[in-house]
């Protein structure tokens, strides 16, 4: 991880991101423990107590609507609708005014993402179709962003803040992929009666984004009402969360003159009871606080506070709580029948070939076609070496197994080793790579 030492950026763009990538790694270490945790905890003494834990029911209703499911899918449906919605806010803040609101860029991003996708699945086709585990050539595809972050922060300023950045941009067009299949051909039975519910959930969501609605509460709760259609519609609940997430506002207006005087009267205000060797504040500098606050949310876009205020209760509590819950692999059958599965074999193939294969030659072509550039300061090795860094699929892939093999204990057991396995190699692959390739980088300088 870098070091805490590193100077954050006061950069209104660099700065951000630094931080994000801080979050994302310590994220990305936690969601390793967990992981960890679980594995050990399903091969020991107490293994029948993990297992029974996750598959406690716990109901949630009122009157005749009553929600009755175990732990592991109020996890898997519940709070991972959450984890999707942040991905939904990242989507649209990428399109609409990040990497992806670039041509060159988001086409490179696009490029790499859709090979990522293509060649992992068509590795674990290679071994599987026709098969058992047929249903499985999703869960190659995905990369978690977290892990493979975390991994990068490893490396310090010796990897471009660029490379960072693409690496984001790549993994939010893969989270984006990822829900179109998990939408388009892991969804069950449909209720059409549920889905116009979904339908008149999303419309007046729109319209109230279209009449420049800001309250986030309405979003809220007109949010909650779409994923429990969802979630009785059979098209997967966590769907809900990404088309929330494309409704909520992403522009204000602001009159910064206005703003910038009323601050600088809070300052101001705070100034005035300001003594040497006080530490707690007074009355009418709690007010100024408040009211500066109160200023600055105002000034936010619902969009901005709700991706900033969701990034550590989901990186610090929801993924590694995903973790625990789903990374528990029991290795009763024996471990040389999972290793020789062909579902586990097709994801290791996938994960760790497939995905470097595929990312670097989708770039690659974009690049020489002219359709994109190779973001500023990186070469086509730290290209390879993040490619190689997107075979951690982990969450999404873990998640896309669950829906692949949803009653078949065996074949999930495999998928998950065959995904932890495929991660823990491609992790070290593209460590490797990109500490082999790596420069020392100048700190972003801070502007004057």
């Amino acid at each position: 991880m870098a070091s805490s030492n590193t100077p954050v950026s006061s950069h209104p763009i660099v700065g951000p991101l630094q931080s994000f990538f801080r979050s994302e790694a310590a994220g990305g270490l936690l969601l390793l423990g967990c992981a960890v945790l679980a594995f050990i905890w399903a091969n020991s003494p107490f293994a029948a107590a993990y297992f029974d834990l996750w598959q406690t029911y716990v109901t949630v209703g009122v009157g005749s609507f009553v929600i009755d499911k175990p732990l592991l899918l109020w996890i898997n449906d519940g709070l991972m609708a959450i984890f999707f919605f942040l991905i939904g806010l990242e989507i649209k803040r990428e399109v609409m005014g990040g990497e992806l609101s670039n041509p060159k860029s988001a086409a490179l991003a696009v490029a790499a993402a859709l090979g990522g996708m293509l060649v992992p699945a068509l590795a674990y086709v290679m071994l599987n179709a026709g098969g058992a585990g047929s249903a499985g050539w999703g869960i190659p595809m995905a990369t978690d962003i977290a892990f493979a972050l975390g991994v990068l922060a490893l490396l310090g300023n010796r990897v471009p803040l660029a490379l960072k950045v693409f690496l984001t941009a790549l993994a939010i067009v893969d989270d984006l992929g990822a829900v179109l299949v998990i939408a388009l051909f892991y969804t069950a039975e449909v209720s059409t009666t549920a889905l116009l519910w979904a339908a008149g959930f999303f419309a007046v969501l729109v319209v109230l984004n279209r009449l420049g609605v800001q309250r986030t509460a309405l979003y809220i709760i007109l949010g909650v009402g779409l994923w429990l259609a969802f979630l009785k519609s059979g098209v997967h609940a966590t769907i809900a969360g990404v088309l929330l997430a494309l409704t909520i506002p992403a522009s204000r207006r602001l009159d910064a003159p206005d703003f910038l005087d009323r601050a600088r009267a809070y300052l101001a205000s705070f100034a005035e009871d300001v003594k040497p060797g006080e530490t707690a504040p007074t009355l009418q500098q709690q007010d100024a606080i408040f009211a500066l606050e109160n200023a600055c949310e105002a000034a936010e876009t619902p969009l901005a506070r709700m991706e900033h205020g969701l990034h550590k209760p989901v990186a610090f509590f929801i993924i590694p709580v995903f973790a625990l819950a789903n990374a528990g692999v029991a290795l009763t059958g024996g471990l040389g029948a999972l290793l020789s599965s062909p579902v586990t074999l097709g994801i290791v193939l996938g994960l760790v070939v497939g995905k470097p294969i595929g990312i670097t030659l989708m770039a690659w072509l974009a690049v020489k076609t002219g359709l994109a550039s190779l973001p500023a300061g990186t070469t086509w090795k730290q290209v390879v070496g993040v490619s190689a860094l997107c075979g951690i699929g982990f969450t999404m892939s873990i998640f896309i197994a669950t829906l692949a093999f949803p009653g078949d204990a065996a074949l999930l057991d495999a998928a998950k080793l065959g995904i932890l396995l495929g991660s823990l190699i491609s992790g070290v692959l593209g460590w490797v790579l990109l500490t082999r390739s790596a420069t020392v980088s100048a700190p972003v300088a801070e502007p004057s």
